[in-house]
């Protein structure tokens, strides 16, 4: 069961969404949310404007007031699966890349009580997951001890000071083995409005049960605040009414063993990339020209377009490009990236495909997860763990094991929903996902980064290095972030502090992009 506590909240959430929408029509400027029930004759005005908005669809009302709670004992599935699947939230979880695992973190579907040998199978194969996480980390420990003090010789006569940051790497690859049942805990905002979607929707999700005790919690927890704003949710649509389950029902075969179909001709499409440019904005010079004669409210000049992309993409006159605070999305001139759209095929494991979705401004079609599920040894290898030959074969027998076990509890009759939480973090999540050239620029500038997760590091090189082939006048601009601040002038190039790489990537072109930790 989910734990939530409601940490902060806006006051009288309900007066203030018809306070907001009373505005709109006020000529005597803002209506307070007291103003809205003062007295019987305004409460039978703000009920009316409630039910009104709330019906006719009009409902940035609902996202003034904001719930900020503290959510323990809930699955990384789930977070993947619902919490951050969409991007209307913020939140703050524990990683798994700096926060070691305990043993007790766990979760059991309570369907499971009730079926001793399922039950049986389930334990087996999360003690399993949890010993063979412990054992590799310990493997690695060494391996990555090497690798480091090879980038840091230097460090090596303080090698007590570095340990903890070594011991973070060999969690970061441990991590694979991982069931996608571990729990974790977070900070999470999002509005009312987000709360009423959430209500709606509980059903489509790989893991509708432990969603639904977690949303009805949360409901509960603003019930408890203010019972008009709560009682305005709507009840959850029935699985058995939604798109999703008529798709299901009328083109998914399960004994033409669709998924196995599917996953072989997803990865041969793929064509050897784990991110694949598919589709992008043909003209994109000419927008990018017009839109900036638009802003700027210009008369076109061919003479000037080669200064125009130089003013626009180089760090050194775009500063915005440059800081941290990535404030570009405030700015009239960088808005003129948004018109550019690039699509890309994708296949990264769980475990990196968790981060990737925390750029929210770069969506994706995410699957529902057993429906890419084939049976077989199906997963991820870490660059470290392919670059030794011992550890390699240690990590596939442990996921062939895994595999075994996940099958194994499938024929004993488990449902998909249970299976999903065996998978292992390595798994394969294969999905459509786009984005327009301003929040692309933040995520490559951040995601090329030696200290970014390995999957989406590598993924980025490779969407850079695409799109600079089909566009060319856009190359050599998107780099890691200590490249991006030399330019622009910004000190220290890198602003990672302690957790500086060790190497001057700010003079690495991206064909020498390579990083085994």
């Amino acid at each position: 069961m989910p734990i939530i506590h409601l940490i902060d909240y806006s006051k009288n959430p309900f007066d203030i969404s018809i306070a907001s929408a009373r505005t709109c029509y006020s000529s005597k400027g803002v209506v307070f949310p007291e103003e809205v029930s003062k007295d019987e004759r305004s409460k039978l005005i703000r009920d009316k404007i409630a039910k009104a908005t709330l019906e006719a669809g009009h409902l940035t009302t609902r996202q003034h007031p904001q719930f900020i709670f503290a959510i323990d004992k809930i699955t990384r599935a789930a977070v993947w699966s619902f919490l951050h699947s969409h991007p209307f939230y913020n939140s703050e979880q524990v990683s798994q890349r700096y926060v070691e695992v305990q043993p007790d973190q766990f979760y059991y579907p309570p369907s499971l009580y009730k079926k001793e040998k399922l039950y049986e199978i389930y334990k087996e194969c999360i003690l399993f997951q949890s010993h063979s996480y412990y054992e590799l980390k310990k493997i690695l420990i060494p391996i990555i001890e090497k690798e480091y003090f090879s980038i840091f010789p230097y460090r090596k006569k303080k090698k007590e000071q570095w340990q903890k940051g070594i011991e973070r790497k060999a969690m970061e690859i441990a991590r694979y083995v991982l069931p996608l049942a571990t729990y974790t805990y977070l900070y999470h905002t999002i509005s009312g409005l987000t709360l009423y979607r959430y209500k709606k929707i509980i059903e489509v999700s790989d893991v509708p049960e432990e969603i639904s005790e977690l949303v009805q919690s949360m409901w509960n927890c603003v019930y408890q605040i203010d019972t008009l704003y709560a009682s305005e949710i709507k009840d959850s649509i029935s699985i058995y009414d939604t798109p999703e389950y008529k798709i299901f029902s009328e083109f998914f075969d399960a004994s033409k063993n669709q998924s196995s179909e599917f996953v072989e001709y997803f990865d041969q499409t793929l064509q050897g990339y784990s991110s694949r440019l598919v589709s992008y904005t043909s003209n994109a010079k000419q927008v990018i020209l017009d839109s900036f004669y638009s802003v700027f409210g210009m008369i076109p000049s061919g003479q000037q377009e080669e200064r125009i992309f130089e003013l626009l993409f180089h760090p050194k006159h775009n500063i915005y490009l440059g800081s941290t605070l990535n404030e570009s999305m405030h700015t009239k001139l960088n808005r003129i990236f948004y018109h550019l759209h690039f699509t890309f095929q994708k296949k990264l494991s769980h475990t990196a495909d968790s981060q990737d979705q925390r750029h929210r401004m770069v969506p994706a079609s995410r699957p529902f997860l057993m429906n890419q599920y084939t049976g077989k040894p199906d997963y991820i290898i870490p660059k470290i763990v392919q670059e030794y030959s011992d550890l390699e074969e240690s990590y596939k027998k442990i996921m062939h094991q895994i595999f075994d076990l996940i099958n194994q509890f499938l024929n004993e009759g488990a449902t998909k929903e249970e299976a999903m939480y065996l998978l292992p973090n390595a798994f394969p999540v294969r999905y459509f996902e786009s984005g327009d050239l301003l929040n692309l620029i933040h995520k490559w500038k951040m995601r090329t980064c030696y200290n970014a997760q390995e999957e989406i590091f590598y993924a980025s090189i490779q969407e850079i290095q695409q799109v600079e082939e089909k566009l060319p006048f856009l190359k050599g601009f998107f780099r890691a972030p200590c490249y991006i601040r030399k330019l622009s002038g910004y000190r220290p190039y890198c602003p990672e502090g302690e957790r500086f790489c060790g190497l001057r990537i700010w003079e690495y072109e991206l064909n020498q992009y390579y990083r085994l930790i």
